[in-house]
């Protein structure tokens, strides 16, 4: 089953490198219409969102450090002009972290010391590993949905 669900998480996260793929950097940072963010926000938001649910959150790990966490993080806004290169590193982290929480996953990691939470955003309380998973597998499909709506309003 868990397998599976990362399985989901990766297909979502392919999807959504093939939409940054096709965009240009000007595109990505266009805020339209009735949003608050862009599409290398929703990129950036799920790349940060999911180690510091898996490691912070759950307190496993709550000094993990997570590269442009402050940028991307639940209720931030987009502040600057997201360049190439840190585009391809997220879409770079976006794979990287997936496949290292698996590692981890399967060396047990989160079997020690793993702290029940409640999320904000979903009013759900996370009592494992696994339902951590699951709530990323929503979570990614959420803003995987809101970039594919601002790419619609990018190309009318």
């Amino acid at each position: 089953m868990i397998k599976s669900v990362f399985d989901s998480i990766r297909q979502t996260r392919m999807v959504f490198a093939t939409l940054v793929n096709s965009l240009t950097v000007e595109q990505l940072n266009a805020r339209p219409p009735g949003f608050n963010n862009n599409i290398a926000w929703n990129l950036g938001h799920i790349v940060v969102t999911t180690p510091a649910l898996c490691y912070q959150r759950s307190g496993v790990n709550p000094d993990f450090q997570i590269p442009l966490q402050a940028a991307y993080r639940k209720d931030s806004r987009p502040t600057y002009l997201i360049q190439s290169t840190e585009i391809s590193f997220l879409k770079e982290l976006m794979e990287h972290s997936i496949n290292q929480i698996e590692k981890d996953y399967n060396a047990r990691v989160f079997s020690k010391g793993f702290v029940p939470f409640s999320t904000s955003t979903y009013g759900a309380e996370l009592n494992s590993i696994e339902e951590v998973l699951l709530t990323t597998l929503m979570h990614d499909n959420l803003h995987l949905g809101y970039a594919q709506a601002q790419r619609r309003i990018l190309l009318q």
